[in-house]
Formats: structure tokens, C-alpha cells, sequence
């Protein structure tokens, strides 16, 4: 059976966002850290994973959050013909994300999905647990996340998460689970 897409939201950082390439692109130039793949990041905790000093991965984090960068935010392979698809079947499309505020996040997807502000809902919240509030009261069925551990949140107040394979997510789970954008695509009635 296939997903409704009226019941189908999407995080933006790691499935629609190649933020961690961002990550790694202003760790190399601008404090050279040279010493970390993409496919090393095995852990959501950059500390952990990748060997970064605390602050550094903070002050990182900081520029991308408030849009203060030089390099390209890149889409994920694939999501902007999909989610461009998919919004004329269901608009707006809804995005949930961990961070505090939405307004450089919303003004990059319009950007990248070539669309206007209200074709599109960003919903920012501030933390990870604050998700499932979100899209419980919107009645989303679906959501499609990188980070694990939010997976299991959402489990448990009945939201069916769909987890978007990256290397800081490969613990075990029961969740289903999608490689790429056009795996996405194929669970979601698109008519």
C-alpha cells in the first residue's frame, strides 16, 4: 500500500539538505579540518563521530543555521524533482525541522524546489522531541528522517517514520527505510 502524500512530511537537514557536506566543506576551508569523510560521520554527535572539537562543531553549526556561509547548500540527489511532484499532487508540502527558526531554511527549499512560500510549510521547533507534537497535530502519518533516534521517538506516538539511509544512522531498527530519493518516491501514491 502506498503512502497518501497528504499524510507525508519531510525533515530537511541530511533528506532534503546536504547539510553535513556544508559541514564538512566550512570544517575544511575555514578551520582546516581535513581529516573527515562523509562516510566517517557513523554518529549523529559530531564530537563522537568525527573527532571535532566541541566548539568548532558548534560554531559550524551556528553559520549554517544562520545562513552565514560562503559555500553551496546543496540538495539531496533526486529530492527536488520529487518533492516539486509531489507538491503539485498535495500543496503545501510540510517540513518539520529540529532548528530554531525556518526563515533561511524556507527562503533555500523555495529557492531549490522553484516554488513560492506558500506552496511550501516549515515548521521549525527547536529540538528533536518537539516533532512529534508537530505532526501529531497535523494529522501526518509519514515522516521521513535521518536521525535515528527521532525515529523511535516518532514510533512511539504512532507516527510511521521512514528512515533516510545515512552513515550516522546504520543501527539497528525495524523502521522501513530508503536509500535514495527515488526509493522515496516509490512508496508514495503519486497520483
Amino acid at each position: 500500500m502506498k503512502i497518501d502524500p497528504k499524510g507525508l512530511a519531510f525533515d530537511i537537514d541530511g533528506v532534503v539538505a546536504d547539510t553535513m557536506s556544508l559541514f564538512l566543506a566550512i570544517a575544511d576551508t575555514e578551520f582546516g579540518i581535513r581529516h573527515i569523510r562523509y562516510e566517517d560521520i557513523t554518529d549523529y554527535d559530531l564530537v563522537e563521530a568525527a573527532a571535532v572539537e566541541h566548539g568548532v562543531m558548534w560554531e559550524i553549526i551556528l553559520r549554517i543555521l544562520e545562513g552565514r556561509y560562503d559555500h553551496p547548500l546543496s540538495p539531496i540527489d533526486g529530492a527536488p524533482d520529487v518533492l516539486r511532484r509531489l507538491n503539485r499532487i498535495c500543496s503545501p508540502t510540510l517540513f518539520v525541522t529540529a532548528r530554531p527558526e525556518a526563515e533561511h531554511i524556507s527562503a533555500w527549499l523555495c529557492d531549490v524546489l522553484e516554488t513560492g512560500p506558500e506552496c511550501i510549510e516549515v515548521v521549525a521547533t527547536g529540538s528533536f522531541e518537539d516533532k512529534r507534537e508537530v505532526l501529531a497535530e497535523r494529522n501526518v502519518t509519514h515522516f521521513v528522517e535521518d536521525r535515528l533516534e527521532t525515529c523511535f521517538l516518532l514510533a512511539e506516538a504512532g507516527i510511521k517514520p521512514i528512515v533516510f539511509r545515512q552513515p550516522w544512522n546504520r543501527k539497528a531498527h525495524d523502521f522501513a527505510e530508503v536509500g535514495n530519493w527515488q526509493e522515496l518516491q516509490a512508496m508514495i501514491s503519486m497520483e
